[in-house]
């Protein structure tokens, strides 16, 4: 399944400066063996927020990952398909 992934960066623990040391000394941090995998993602102009697109078995998947980024960033999740899958599901 694909997610949309809304990244709010918290600016009252460092936003945005505290997300990037993060990643830079840790990565993407997600859980091994979760069978989540990131696949793009966009930031916003103004780097206050980043959009991800991420593959996932569920959406309880991606507890272990956002949990290891809930102190610094609040997330919105939604479940998305492609447009082809979307319109082909209508015929």
């Amino acid at each position: 399944m694909l997610f949309m992934v809304i990244e709010r960066f918290c600016d009252e623990v460092g936003g945005l400066s505290a997300v990037g040391e993060r990643f830079k000394a840790r990565g993407r941090m997600i859980p091994e063996g979760s069978g989540v995998a990131y696949v793009t993602s966009w930031m916003a102009a103004d780097g206050s927020c980043c959009y991800q697109l991420m593959e996932s078995p569920t959406r309880e998947a991606l507890d272990g990952w956002i949990g290891a980024w809930h102190d610094l960033v609040e997330f919105e999740v939604s479940p998305v398909v492609t447009s082809a899958e979307f319109w082909a599901r209508r015929t």
